[in-house]
């Protein structure tokens, strides 16, 4: 499961999450951070990435266009990049589990 952070998680999740999630990536390190939502979407779909965010527009994306890409939406408030970091490894299997459901588009993760 390679995930695809947005804007609003750190780069350097990057790196702490690299063994339990090869190939994750931060939309910054692709050149999207300037991209509207509906083109990292796209580039998301394009890519195999599922989308790790707090932005609950592609949630909604997820609702009209359904899936591929998957979204996890965290639904968390304020943490640290260790905190989410922790919360993902916690989470892994469950987070696998999800890639391989055909039927379920977005996965909300709360703490």
């Amino acid at each position: 499961m390679k995930l695809l952070l947005d804007q609003n998680l750190s780069f350097r999740l990057v790196d702490k999450l690299s063994e339990d999630f090869p190939g994750t990536k931060q939309i910054r390190s692709l050149g999207l951070d300037n991209s509207s939502d509906r083109e990292i979407w796209e580039f998301a779909k394009n890519n195999n990435f599922t989308i790790l965010t707090f932005d609950a527009d592609f949630y909604d994306f997820s609702v009209v266009w359904g899936h591929p890409p998957k979204i996890v939406w965290l639904r968390t408030g304020n943490m640290t990049s260790i905190q989410i970091q922790k919360m993902l490894i916690k989470h892994r299997v469950r987070l696998k589990d999800f890639a391989e459901e055909e039927q379920i588009a977005c996965l909300e993760l709360y703490e």
